[in-house]
């Protein structure tokens, strides 16, 4: 019988605030376990095992990642857009370091097959791009540019690894710059 006060959601949100507080590596159910003051067995009532658990996590992170980017790229176009995605996405990623990591690990397709959050990702993703007049295949390889993008400036940025005396800010706004005018001048496929 679950534990009084355990729930799945509980636990999820708990696994977000161990992530973003020692490491997405570090969320087990051992350690879950113990914050609840528990055994481990008691969250089996609640998830399948540690690859149910990080799942659901990394649909968690996700949907609130993609709620975040929606909010401030709504009523926007064109750079104004690309600028309010790319900050929302650089801003969970640097201060939910555990959470952001969650979102980035290969998910089973089956698993997120109508997931509200992937779907939704999808939307706002693609409406941004398409305002730039692409169309498949060149919006899947467009995206793959802006998740390089980010993706690859946050992880550095979050490392430190940025070392040169050049002002970070300005490097961010200049790849925002380049990649609006990529998109805008997007090399159609053939």
């Amino acid at each position: 019988m679950p534990r009084a006060g355990l729930s799945t959601d509980r636990l999820v949100a708990a696994a977000a605030d161990l992530a973003d507080e020692a490491g997405f590596d570090q969320v087990t159910l051992s350690a879950l376990a113990r914050r609840f003051g528990v055994k481990d067995a008691s969250l089996y009532a609640h998830v399948r095992g540690l690859d149910d658990l990080r799942t659901r996590l990394a649909l968690r992170a996700g949907g609130e990642l993609i709620d975040r980017i929606a909010e401030a790229v709504a009523g926007r176009t064109g750079k104004d857009a690309l600028a309010a995605f790319a900050g929302a996405y650089r801003e969970y990623a640097l201060t939910h370091p555990g959470r952001y990591a969650a979102t980035q690990i290969r998910l089973d397709p089956t698993r997120i097959a109508g997931s509200p959050a992937v779907r939704r990702t999808a939307e706002v993703t693609y409406g941004l791009l398409r305002a730039y007049g692409l169309q498949e295949p060149d919006l899947t390889d467009a995206v793959r540019l802006l998740r390089s993008t980010f993706h690859g400036f946050c992880a550095l940025e979050a490392t430190g690894s940025f070392t040169a005396p050049r002002d970070l800010e300005a490097s961010w706004n200049q790849a925002i710059e380049a990649l609006h005018i990529t998109l805008t001048n997007w090399p159609r496929a053939r």
